[in-house]
Parts: structure tokens; sequence; C-alpha cells
């Protein structure tokens, strides 16, 4: 999320702006940083409701400040069919695997216990099932002899940041 409001705000993803930020944590690091940026932020807890009625309140904030793009960035939740539908072809993800390999938690793990030597990251369009939908881009890595879990992690990581801003650049200048 960070990655994205610097690229926005250095015209790096061109014609854009990040309208407001959203969490369900009140403690997620990302709003503090968003708000730092000069970033709205909002918190729209989920206890106690339905993902249907957290997510109708989440699409409601994102309509009321004229988000055109949603863009997922540490949502670790899926997304209600209904959310899916009333944003279809404007929300995006990113996903640490070369989908359609390894969807769902633990991808890094995943790939390395299926000893793949290529994985990598992968910005698509969300749709209704998990870790689906159209690729924007993608990006490989390869698994070193001496890689760990963690080191292979951390070099996904580290290629999420950049092709996430490349695929928002693509979709900024597209449109």
């Amino acid at each position: 999320m960070a990655a994205i409001v610097d690229a926005v705000k250095s015209g790096e993803i061109p014609s854009s702006e990040v309208a407001v930020v959203i969490s369900d944590k009140a403690q997620a690091p990302g709003l503090e940083k968003a708000a730092r940026h000069g970033v709205k932020t909002l918190v729209v807890e989920r206890k106690g409701r339905s993902r249907a009625e957290h997510d109708a309140e989440i699409g409601d904030a994102l309509e009321n400040n004229g988000v055109d793009l949603v863009c997922l960035a540490g949502y670790m939740r899926l997304l209600s069919p209904e959310f899916v539908r009333r944003f279809a072809g404007r929300i995006v993800n990113i996903h640490p695997s070369l989908l359609p390999a390894f969807p769902g938690l633990d991808a890094q793990k995943q790939a390395f216990d299926a000893g793949v030597r290529t994985t990598g990251c992968t910005v698509h369009y969300v749709d209704e099932m998990l870790d689906h939908g159209p690729v924007i881009l993608q990006k490989e890595v390869e698994r070193l002899d001496d890689d760990t879990i963690e080191t292979l992690t951390a070099r996904i990581l580290a290629e999420e940041h950049g092709l996430y801003i490349e695929a928002l650049k693509k979709l900024a200048t597209a449109a």
C-alpha cells in the first residue's frame, strides 16, 4: 500500500490518486502510513457481522470516496460474491506465486514443498474464485539452492512491490 501511495504521489502512476485506504483492523500499520502521506483512512471492523454486511459497508465507503479501482494490499480475507460483482473488473490483487499455481495461503511454502525451481508473483483481477481471475502481470523468481521458505518469501516480496506498481501504471495509462 505504501509503495502504491508513493508511486501515485511521485507521478510514476500517472493520472491517479489514492482516494482512501480502508482496513478492517484499527491498528493496521498501513493506516498510519497512509495518514502520514495525507491519504484519507477508514476502519470498517467486521466483528459480529457477516462477510456480506462488512463488504457492503466497505463498498459504500469506496463509492462515497469516488474509487474507480480497488487495489487489495495485504487484505487476507475472501471478498463476498456481492462485493466482487459490485466492483466487477475493478478489483486487483497481488499474490506471491505464478498463478494459477499455488493459490491461497502459504503460497511460497507450497512452491517450496512442490520443489519448483521457479515461482514468483502475479497481479490479477479478482473474481469470485480464490486467487483467480485474469492475469495482468507476472514476475518470475528463481528458487536458489540455499533458499529457505523465509529467504524465498523475502525475494518474492521484493519483486511484488515493483510488479504491483508496474501493473497499476499499465492500467492507468490504458484508461
